[in-house]
């Protein structure tokens, strides 16, 4: 074969950048994770220097304490914050952080029984999002029940249970930390398919991050549950996973490559949620597997090109930006809170979605390209053909430096943003890059850490994704229903007019819509105000009644008599228009 000088002088041109920018990002890295681990550890009480007033294993979001209020504690993002630190500690990347897990597993029993306004212990308030950092509930008005709290909380300490057992230490984790990873894996099985308020808090429905790590947690406690010896809750759980595996294939619009995040919301769909669920849901030993849509997967590859794309064109720091190079990339495209702009943290899971793609190309020794997955390959090598590429063949080595590179462009992205003495905000200026929002943002560390991780190689423990396979039978019945219809997606729009700091919601005569419960009512959005609207999975073919209430300084009204009835449909999905009564 003939190769002409210009593809050679390109080629050279190529590995001179990749190897500069490599050299770059090593040297961003170095210096800056040192700085990412004591901001992380700063921000945990009660030791921690930003987190004064904090109990012990309380993680604060952010010291900032006015526009943005940061100072309280989210379960979502200690969870996965005590994810990270667990995962250090169990591979034996620093084994000085036994302590704050201890009382991370301490803090989370305390919370977990605290009476808020989603409920009690066993009434729906394991969905309420933050806490004050002095472990009492935060009452005011707020975006909630949020569904992936207690499923990350069950991640991580199914993980640090995991490790304990290897430790022969089953007495602690059955006594001590199964009767909290139950609690909280009871709320997943019971409440999988009720409507939530996404990670961002904004939109109220149903979210692909939400059910994918509900769907590892309840595989994770399975196995546990059977590894201890606690089998009661196992086919309950079994049911549930499936279930939730079902559901989860719902999300993906392979007309347009790219995964829908939520079901709500009335946007493109393509959104960060997407991305950081194929990192919180990584199983390197599920390969490239689809259905959980793994990191190289050909679903969640072109979701990732899909993804990254929708920022090209609206930050003007990225102007100028070649296809195959990183961009700054925020939560979704149609983002106005703080201006709307790129998160550190956003970004560099793009980077570790890439890293952990390498990690499991390179373990398995071959790199599968689909009619799905090739517009994302073609950003690298124009025109490449569906197939499989051995790793014994140039082009497998030239993919992955290529892919590799890409990578490291994200990291560059945030390297260029990140101010001389190394503070991760919440955001980036999307004109000029300067740090926005919340400052010492926690997760922002968090993913710095997580990302560099998986760029060394680190992987990982198994969750148990390998071998998954999507039931011929799905039901959308909450813990464990007997009807084998399913569920239908059904939008409640009710026109309402209401003063500040006063919410809609709604509830009924079946499990969907809480049982009548005022205390457990589903929250409604305002989005399109004076519309408020919330979008649940009914049983098909199922008659119901239900009404909304008003809630305000702790009161509740209910609209006037009679009961709103109507049947569900058999399937596909329905739209209800209520004026309040």
């Amino acid at each position: 074969m003939r190769i002409s000088s210009a593809f050679i002088c390109a080629g050279l041109t190529f590995l001179w950048s990749a190897r500069a920018q490599s050299s770059s990002v090593d040297a961003f890295l170095a210096s800056e994770s040192p700085i990412a681990k004591a901001g992380l550890l700063a921000n945990i009480g009660p030791s921690g220097s930003k987190s004064s007033g904090a109990k012990a294993g309380v993680v604060i979001a952010s010291p900032s304490q006015s526009n943005p209020d940061y100072l309280y504690t989210w379960t979502r993002d200690t969870s996965l914050v005590f994810g990270a630190i667990i995962d250090q500690f169990t591979l034996g990347l620093d084994t000085s952080l036994r302590g704050q897990v201890d009382n991370f597993v301490a803090s989370q029993e305390i919370i977990q029984q605290i009476s808020n306004p989603s409920g009690t212990i066993s009434t729906g308030g394991l969905g309420e999002p933050k806490f004050n950092i002095d472990e009492t509930a935060f009452t005011g008005a707020w975006g909630r029940p949020q569904r992936d709290g207690p499923a990350l909380r069950a991640n991580a300490m199914i993980t640090w249970a995991n490790f304990l057992l290897k430790q022969n230490n089953a007495t602690y984790v059955t006594s001590t930390l199964w009767p909290t990873i139950k609690l909280d894996l009871d709320y997943v099985a019971g409440n999988w398919n009720q409507t939530t308020f996404d990670l961002w808090e904004e939109v109220s429905s149903s979210s692909f991050f939400t059910t994918a790590v509900q769907h590892r947690a309840l595989r994770q406690g399975i196995a546990l549950a059977n590894r201890i010896g606690q089998t009661s809750a196992v086919a309950g759980y079994t049911a549930q996973a499936n279930n939730l595996l079902c559901f989860l294939q719902s999300y993906w619009n392979g007309g347009s490559g790219y995964i829908t995040a939520n079901t709500g919301g009335g946007r493109s769909g393509k959104d960060a949620n997407t991305v950081l669920a194929s990192i919180h849901t990584f199983d390197a030993a599920a390969g490239c597997d689809s259905v959980t849509f793994q990191p190289c997967s050909d679903r969640a590859l072109s979701n990732l090109l899909n993804y990254v794309n929708a920022f090209r064109s609206i930050y003007s720091i990225n102007s100028g930006v070649a296809n195959n190079v990183g961009t700054a990339t925020g939560r979704y495209p149609e983002d106005s809170y703080m201006g709307g702009n790129p998160w550190y943290l956003t970004t560099l899971a793009v980077a570790e979605q890439l890293y952990d793609s390498l990690i499991v190309w390179k373990q398995q020794g071959s790199i599968t390209i689909t009619a799905t997955s090739q517009p994302f390959f073609a950003l690298f090598s124009p025109g490449i053909a569906t197939g499989t590429i051995s790793s014994s063949s140039s082009t497998f080595n030239s993919l992955t430096a290529a892919i590799e590179n890409y990578a490291d462009s994200f990291v560059a992205v945030v390297a260029k943003f990140t101010p001389s003495g190394g503070g991760l905000a919440e955001q980036y200026s999307r004109s000029n890059g300067a740090p926005v929002s919340a400052v010492d943002l926690t997760w922002s560390y968090a993913a710095l850490l997580t990302a560099f991780g998986a760029r060394n190689g680190v992987v990982p423990a198994s969750w148990g994704a390998k071998g998954l396979t999507v039931p011929t039978t799905c039901s959308g019945n909450t813990g464990g229903g007997s009807g084998g219809g399913g569920t239908v997606s059904i939008t409640f729009n009710v026109q309402a007019t209401t003063v500040f700091g006063e919410n809609i919601f709604l509830t009924g005569s079946i499990d969907s819509l809480t049982n009548w419960s005022p205390d457990n009512a589903l929250a409604l959005n305002a989005n399109n105000y004076p519309i408020w609207s919330v979008t649940v999975n009914i049983p098909a073919s199922t008659s119901f009644e239900y009404k909304y209430i008003r809630k305000f300084n702790g009161a509740v009204t209910w609209e006037s008599d009679p009961n709103l009835q109507f049947t569900s449909p058999a399937s596909g999905t329905f739209t209800i228009n209520d004026v309040w009564r």
